[in-house]
């Protein structure tokens, strides 16, 4: 079993900066791919960003440009999404994710991103 713990929501101002962070603790050797979904309300959750263990990494098309998925020194427990010139449409809760298989993951608590003026 793995668990997830995120830091690092808030409410900022359009245009401006946060950086999520998701540290796993558990099993970590079982994981091969972390991620960040978010869910807005009213909304089915998204795929933010993804990081392989390998080090690929895959976007959301509305956050390409502006959003970065990584790890600390290529460990498996910590994986951060620096995201800049945020927008209202933005506004989410935002999800760690760690995929444990190609079926079975674990959920972080979930961070809640405000970006509003």
């Amino acid at each position: 079993q793995v668990q997830l713990v995120e830091s690092g929501g808030g409410l900022v101002q359009p245009g401006g900066s946060l950086r999520l962070s998701c540290a796993a603790s558990g099993s970590i050797f079982s994981i091969y791919r972390m991620g960040w979904y978010r869910q807005a309300p009213g909304k089915t959750r998204e795929l933010v960003a993804a990081i392989t263990t390998g080090g690929s990494t895959n976007y959301a098309d509305s956050v390409i440009g502006r959003f970065t998925i990584s790890r600390v020194n290529n460990a498996k427990n910590t994986v951060y999404l620096q995201m800049n010139s945020l927008k209202p449409e933005d506004t989410a809760v935002y999800y760690c994710y760690a995929g444990l298989s190609a079926t079975t993951g674990s959920w972080g608590q979930g961070t809640q991103v405000t970006v509003s003026s």
